[in-house]
């Protein structure tokens, strides 16, 4: 299968320019939406949010992952990375250094594949894509190898205290896995304190908490409303840990 991490959005050609040109190259091939919406031009945000995302799926998926501002020019280069049993394709910015920071079996290679014609604006539909159904074939990566080693930013943390993405209802999603996070611990963020639960209706309606979600990470939410109004909250918002017991 191939999943699609992007932030193209829903609206516009982007997502339908990139699957209609997967269903050309395999068209047998399952085809998932799995974020349009990541962090928009913030790879280091999305780098966190898309290794959240990954181990329930098979191996041998194919992560077709787009946030690159940097598109067309010379300071990124378009990768393959295979890390935990999965492949991956897109821009050597950030977007894939939480999951190669996070599995040992990493290996990478830079892509050699040129098509006929490619835009110099959308990669993502003439060369990601193809690249990827190529994966999705079983085919060799068609790239040089590189060291994965000398492309990981190794000062970035394992865990991210900040706001990397917010849901259509207002929950905003921490860069942290809640499991690594201490008992009793509750966050700060915008002079607010918000202590722990097991789930946002736990609390009274209107109030706000932070929880584990359903892929791991440490989340914030108001039950029944929106954390990211009451709490005046956006990507990039840093987060604080307080130890309360």
């Amino acid at each position: 299968m191939i999943l699609l991490f992007t932030d193209f959005g829903l609206e516009g050609p982007y997502i339908g320019q990139v699957k209609a040109r997967l269903w050309r190259e395999v068209p047998d091939t399952p085809v998932f939406d799995l974020f349009s919406d990541a962090p928009v031009f913030a790879p280091r945000a999305s780098s966190y949010l898309l290794a959240a995302y990954t181990d329930v799926f098979p191996h041998d998926s194919v992560f077709l992952a787009v946030v690159d501002p940097g598109v067309g020019t010379a300071w990124r280069r378009p990768v393959i990375v295979r890390a935990g049993g999965r492949w991956f394709v897109g821009p050597d910015n950030g977007l894939f250094n939480v999951v190669m920071q996070r599995n040992d079996d990493c290996r990478m290679w830079d892509i050699t594949h040129q098509p006929k014609t490619m835009s110099a604006t959308f990669h993502g539909r003439d060369l990601f894509a193809p690249v990827a159904a190529c994966l999705a074939r079983g085919e060799h990566p068609p790239g040089d190898p590189v060291d994965p080693e000398h492309r990981v930013h190794h000062d970035w943390p394992d865990d991210l205290p900040e706001i990397v993405y917010i849901d259509r209802y207002g929950n905003a999603m921490t860069g942290m896995r809640a499991q690594s996070l201490p008992a009793g611990t509750a966050l700060e963020i915008n002079g607010q304190h918000l202590e722990r639960s097991r789930t946002f209706g736990d609390v009274p309606v209107g109030d706000a908490t932070w929880y584990e979600n359903a892929n791991g990470l440490a989340e914030i939410a108001v039950n029944r409303g929106s954390a990211a109004e009451r709490l005046g909250l956006e990507v990039g918002v840093p987060v604080r840990l307080v130890t309360v017991r």
